[in-house]
């Protein structure tokens, strides 16, 4: 007697938009060219976009009846992912981002991956790309272990349990059961929910197979506005779960407190308010910070980025201290005031 199989379970894409009219229709597109065999729906979270998305994603809708939308007018984005996943009753939620496009076969392979090892969460890869030469910089410094590092979704790893997860393939009853995202938070909120996830009792799982493609941002102000706002609410979470947090997370700030003891100290030495004498040691201890991170810069133009043209090497050296700097100044303000109304700006203009 032939063994009957069990039916492939239903999958609901979850994506919040706000202005992302230059990326949303490709995004969309990886999502429904997922080579499936259950049911796929997917339904935009759609923040007051000005750019023209909201029409645009009208279009699609009225185009593929696999679309839909649900309005989340105070853009944050975990209310919108709360609101998309209530929306529908698939037992299977895939997170999906504008700036993002999944690998063929990405869905396939998490759902066997959520089978095989009875995780809660599924994630894998963030490989960033660039349109722009700017672009292409910040993207080199994501997948750069000098960029972001430690987590496994940005410097790889092996198959198996991890902290957190890149975007996301979830069992829809454990979001249930931890109370989906958290709306308290504008940023952070995969992190925080991988938490809660971990605590329950349930693992979530790394799987270096499952690529996603990232876009970052184009300009290096909404580079700057984006992490510094991260940053923040990083800082917040610090306030809220401080047992729990990697030490990785302190990185930055202390590049931050270096680069400022190190300014301080150098401006009362050239004013002569401070004569250092037989304090020498001291001087040299509050610039050993900065003259480190500047030969870490020129490391990296000379040597790790060496192929690259001069062009190319230089928007490296500065996206890096952008991203470190912004998101360290955010965390310190984040840690001493908590997140209140900051706003990730990068994505209004």
């Amino acid at each position: 007697m032939a063994t009957q199989q069990q039916p492939v379970p239903g999958v609901l894409y979850v994506m919040p938009v706000l202005n992302e009219r230059d990326y949303v229709e490709n995004a969309i597109n990886t999502v429904l060219s997922q080579d499936y065999a259950g049911n796929q729906d997917l339904v935009l979270a759609l923040g007051p976009s000005s750019d023209g998305t909201t029409e645009l994603v009208e279009r699609l809708a009225i185009a593929d009846a696999r679309i839909s939308y649900v309005h989340n007018p105070n853009t944050d984005i975990p209310v919108g992912l709360n609101l998309a996943i209530e929306s529908s009753d698939h037992p299977i939620i895939v997170r999906v981002d504008a700036h993002s496009e999944l690998s063929p076969g990405y869905t396939t392979r998490a759902v066997e991956t959520l089978t095989r090892t009875g995780a809660a969460n599924v994630g894998g890869i963030m490989v960033a790309n660039g349109r722009t030469p700017f672009q292409t910089a910040v993207a080199r410094a994501y997948n750069s272990k000098f960029g972001l590092g430690g987590a496994s979704y940005h410097s790889g790893g092996k198959n198996g349990p991890a902290e957190s997860a890149y975007l996301g393939v979830f069992r829809r009853e454990v979001l249930a059961e931890v109370g989906g995202y958290d709306e308290t938070l504008r940023r952070g909120e995969d992190w925080e929910l991988n938490l809660r996830i971990r605590e329950a009792g349930h693992k979530v799982w790394f799987d270096p197979e499952l690529k996603v493609t990232y876009w970052p941002r184009e300009n290096w102000r909404k580079l700057t506005r984006q992490f510094f706002t991260t940053g923040v609410w990083r800082g917040e979470l610090v306030r809220r779960h401080p047992r729990q947090t990697p030490l990785r997370f302190f990185a930055p700030p202390l590049l931050v407190v270096a680069f400022l003891i190190s300014i301080i100290g150098g401006t009362l030495q050239i004013t002569g308010a401070i004569h250092w004498g037989k304090l020498s040691l001291l001087a040299f201890i509050v610039h050993t910070g900065l003259v480190a991170y500047i030969l870490l810069l020129i490391y990296l133009g000379l040597i790790y980025e060496n192929g690259k043209s001069w062009r190319d090497r230089w928007l490296f050296i500065l996206v890096l201290p952008s991203m470190h700097l912004s998101w360290g100044a955010g965390f310190i303000r984040g840690l001493l005031r908590g997140g209140r109304d900051t706003m990730d700006t990068s994505r209004t203009d």
